[in-house]
């Protein structure tokens, strides 16, 4: 079996084993009315003794309301630059709940995912984004199910996690640790040794360009179990926002 085969029968049997794939950023919601974006995303999976598969992707979002934020982006997935094949084409919804009326900020998060093989139906994410601070600390905690719609086998709901506590200390340079965990069927978890999680360092601020335009930036690199097995993740986020 030659090395290109070989990946693809790998990649094969991570998308049966769960259409979701554990490798998105972090989601923080905030109030950006009226603000576009240009976005790039880039994150990979490495396994010990096998290639690293990356997963690039590309969107562009808008600040609609104070509250709503939507974001439509196209995700590729390779071996290498030179082997990209398009993976899914992506629409994102982020709703505010609360606008400071309480000691933290609530929001509702959405992701409907259209495979480019229509054969493999839809993915939709979605649940509860929560954000809170002390004095310069941010703290994030996400929770996300995950039901693929629409294909041969709709296969069950999954339960997801994100988490995150970092520390603003300039806008250009923020930093913190971030967590990932996908933790099996939403009624009925995974055994322990099936379960995944990752954590790992992140960096991240704000570099204005303009007198309204920035560019935005998170990287984070992290490790731990990724569908069961041990691997690293490296995860990278550039915006250019402007009004």
């Amino acid at each position: 079996m030659t090395k290109n085969l070989a990946l693809a029968v790998f990649l094969l049997a991570l998308c049966a084993a769960a259409q979701a794939y554990p490798g998105y950023y972090l989601v923080s919601v905030y109030d950006n009315q009226g603000e576009k974006s240009l976005d790039f995303r880039y994150w990979t999976i490495k396994y010990p003794s096998r290639p690293a598969t990356i997963w690039p992707e590309l969107g562009i979002g808008y600040g609609v309301t104070s509250r709503w934020y939507t974001e439509l982006f196209a995700s590729y997935v390779g071996s290498n630059s030179s082997d990209l094949n398009l993976d899914t084409l992506n629409w994102q919804n982020d709703y505010l709940l609360t606008q400071g009326q309480y000691p933290f900020d609530l929001a509702l998060h959405s992701n409907l995912a259209r495979a480019h093989d229509i054969q493999e139906g839809y993915t939709l994410d979605f649940g509860p984004a929560l954000q809170t601070e002390v004095g310069r600390l941010q703290l994030n905690g996400n929770l996300f199910l995950e039901r693929t719609l629409r294909s041969e086998d709709n296969g069950t709901t999954q339960l997801q996690y994100q988490w995150q506590a970092k520390y603003r200390w300039r806008t250009a340079l923020e930093f913190g640790l971030q967590g990932f965990g996908e933790l099996g069927d939403w009624d009925h978890w995974a055994p322990r040794n099936r379960q995944s999680h990752r954590i790992g360092p992140v960096f991240a601020g704000r570099l204005p360009t303009g007198a309204s335009q920035a560019v935005k930036y998170q990287v984070s690199y992290l490790t731990g179990k990724i569908y069961g097995r041990h691997g690293n993740m490296l995860s990278l986020r550039l915006q250019y926002v402007f009004d």
